[in-house]
């Protein structure tokens, strides 16, 4: 296939680079275009720039996309309580439907006739790349080329850099295939492959084993406002004191807390300082075996210390604004919108109009939810909200009880009244 332009998605791996020079040669590509989504992945840009033209690229975009990463696509996930068969956060999953954004948009822009990405043929990156491109541009080209080329190794692939003198310094095979964002690390390749191994101490990347983290509980209050996470406040002890210079947030010292608090345009700073805090307490480990889109199964390692603390505590909050019946319903919906999420529907309408009744269910989801952090675990230790459902009066079994028990009493039987009934046919002798 001939093509004149081409916008790549670029990573700053050696993949990505070495489809710098391989796209003009195999491809007839005249011109390679990089582009770098910055989510988060805290690597050094200067870097990440030289590399690809060194290996030839005609132009290389950088972009600062954490913020619209945060806000247009973390919190949708979190809306949702996604996780994909219940464990995984949707990490890389929601990551590339935002970079093929821009690959369609910098494809216009620079008139390529093709976009590119560097996913394998037996991985779920491949669909996802390719389907948000094709509900965003279907005419453009999309090349994946390592779904094709002939190199069976790193070491080939390095060899064919040098080939084209291109000097390739880092040549030192990590174990592990990493993907990181600000939402969370998906680990995988390596020893994990045998799924009844343990996990090797080097294979976690931010968190820490949780039997090596200080044996101090820490307080935690995070504050909703519309189902944003707005701030939240850790109580004062020698945990937060060893790390808060770490942190990205403006403090409000308090008597007993230090309040960390956001502008409206640094959610993915709140997100970074709760992987953070987390992930020195050794919090938002899994460890699981996965069904893949194209049907094998694989064994991953995710990290995601900030959606854990999010996702428990904005549950929180539903559980009082939200009646039973809406409650249930999307509770209902939350395994659908992550399975849509994870085989690369993101701009399906499905999952659009899924978005939309999160959001409207949850104008409401104000609030405060108080935590534990403990040695990797998460406990709720209250929460409250100006919207809530819950009356104490009605709740209450003491004096100041308000409920009709007498009306409960004939509110059971109408309930019943269909078991009453299969009841009086059994004790005829119908069918039993």
């Amino acid at each position: 296939m001939k093509v004149n332009k081409v916008v790549l998605a670029y990573s700053g791996g050696l993949d990505t680079s070495v489809l710098v020079p391989y796209l003009k040669e195999k491809y007839g590509c005249k011109e390679v275009i990089c582009v770098y989504a910055d989510i988060g992945q805290e690597e050094n840009l200067e870097a990440i720039r030289k590399k690809a033209l060194d290996f030839g690229a005609d132009k290389i975009y950088i972009l600062d996309l954490k913020e619209e990463f945060a806000k247009d696509y973390c919190m949708p996930v979190l809306w949702a309580n996604a996780r994909y068969e219940g464990k995984y956060y949707l990490s890389a999953a929601i990551s590339r439907p935002l970079i093929s954004k821009y690959l369609v948009e910098i494809a216009k822009k620079e008139n390529a006739d093709a976009v590119a990405h560097g996913s394998t043929g037996k991985g779920n990156d491949q669909v996802r790349f390719e389907l948000s491109v094709l509900a965003l541009d279907p005419s453009l080209k999309v090349l994946a080329p390592v779904r094709e080329w002939e190199f069976k190794s790193r070491e080939e692939e390095i060899e064919y850099a040098q080939k084209k003198g291109i000097p390739v310094f880092a040549t030192k095979k990590s174990p592990y295939s990493i993907d990181k964002n600000l939402w969370g690390i998906s680990i995988e390749c390596g020893v994990l492959e045998d799924p009844f191994k343990e996990p090797p101490k080097d294979a976690w990347q931010i968190t820490k084993d949780p039997k090596d983290v200080i044996d101090e509980e820490v307080i935690l209050h995070i504050f909703f406002e519309n189902a944003y996470p707005k701030g939240f406040k850790v109580k004062k002890g020698s945990f937060i004191n060893s790390i808060k210079s770490n942190l990205k947030g403006k403090i409000k010292e308090e008597k007993e807390f230090y309040h960390f608090v956001y502008e409206d345009n640094e959610l993915y700073k709140l997100i970074m300082d709760l992987n953070t805090i987390s992930a020195f307490l050794g919090i938002g480990r899994v460890d699981m075996v996965e069904n893949r889109l194209v049907g094998i199964k694989s064994r991953e390692l995710y990290e995601q210390p900030a959606p854990e603390i999010l996702d428990k505590a904005l549950r929180e909050i539903e559980s009082l604004i939200l009646d039973r019946e809406s409650l249930h319903f999307k509770l209902s919906n939350n395994q659908k919108y992550a399975d849509l999420v994870y085989y690369g529907y993101w701009f399906s309408p499905l999952k659009e109009a899924f978005d939309e009744f999160n959001k409207s269910l949850l104008k409401n989801a104000t609030g405060e939810v108080k935590l534990k952090l403990y040695k990797g675990n998460v406990y709720v230790l209250g929460r409250k909200s100006p919207y809530s459902l819950y009356d104490y009066k009605l709740a209450t079994y003491d004096k100041e009880d308000a409920f009709d028990h007498i009306a409960g009493g004939k509110f059971t039987l109408v309930w019943g009244l269909p078991l009453r009934q299969i009841g009086k046919i059994k004790g005829m002798g119908g069918n039993k």
